[in-house]
């Protein structure tokens, strides 16, 4: 138990935002070891945390029926994907506010990140260079010659703000969908960002590069995606044997 309450700080975390999460299951031993008597009343242990709560247990039946609840290394993971999600859903807001510049203030008023300078400063305190990211360089870069296909930018752009929204909200939500969509996506601009720093490193491409990579390469192993460390099966697996439940059962086993 000591060990236990050594790595839970995120359960705990998670459980004071959330609320504890418990269930009486109907094998009788099972839930001798999960519940108890106080002066305050009924307890019972969280399935997250590992704490014992006052109260009726927020769920009963079957063990086997029990809700799969995230702790330990799940949790982490989630907690890190949904810190990408946010970093997503904010580039998506970048980009669309370069849609927007495109947009409003076509014909001859200088380029996307001229545009956000003037009519945004806060971008311009920040030093943030949304022309560096490397899917608005090449865009603008491939359209600038031709004023008429001004519209055409735009509309690529509201794309690619759509496709980082879309990437946020799976990965936010946590969707096994979204974690695949998310190093599809991402892994499709690879090379255009290799080719950008080949010819010039600046710190907006390092650091989105960065992200990216690391990214991908966390997704593909964490996850075990497209069959990797045992695939699907092997990762379901492994949040079973993470589950508080499924312990205190294999511990009343005879």
């Amino acid at each position: 138990m000591r060990k236990e309450r050594g790595i839970n700080r995120w359960e705990l975390v998670t459980c004071a935002v959330q609320g504890h999460a418990t269930y009486a299951p109907d094998e009788q031993a099972l839930a001798d070891r999960l519940s108890g008597k106080t002066g305050l009343g009924e307890v019972w242990r969280c399935l997250r945390c590992g704490e014992f709560t006052v109260g009726e247990p927020h769920g009963h039946g079957r063990a086997e029926d029990a809700p799969m609840i995230m702790r330990g290394k799940a949790l982490r993971q989630a907690i890190i994907i949904r810190v990408l999600a946010v970093e997503r859903l904010f580039r998506a807001v970048v980009i669309a506010l370069a849609a927007y510049a495109v947009w409003k203030f076509r014909g001859a008023r200088g380029s996307i990140q001229e545009t956000l300078d003037r009519d945004l400063p806060v971008f311009r305190a920040a030093g943030f260079k949304v022309d560096q990211m490397t899917a608005v360089h090449e865009l603008e870069k491939a359209l600038a010659a031709k004023p008429s296909t001004l519209v055409l930018l735009t509309l690529a752009l509201t794309a690619y703000a759509l496709i980082e929204v879309l990437e946020g909200v799976g990965l936010w939500l946590l969707k096994r969908w979204g974690e695949y969509f998310a190093v599809i996506a991402t892994s499709v601009f690879l090379p255009l960002e290799i080719h950008d720093l080949a010819k010039g490193i600046t710190m907006t491409r390092l650091v989105t590069f960065a992200i990216n990579i690391a990214a991908v390469v966390y997704l593909l192993f964490s996850k075990r995606l497209f069959g990797l460390r045992g695939g699907r099966k092997a990762y379901d697996e492994e949040r079973r044997g993470e589950q508080l439940l499924d312990v205190e059962r294999a511990a009343t086993a005879p």
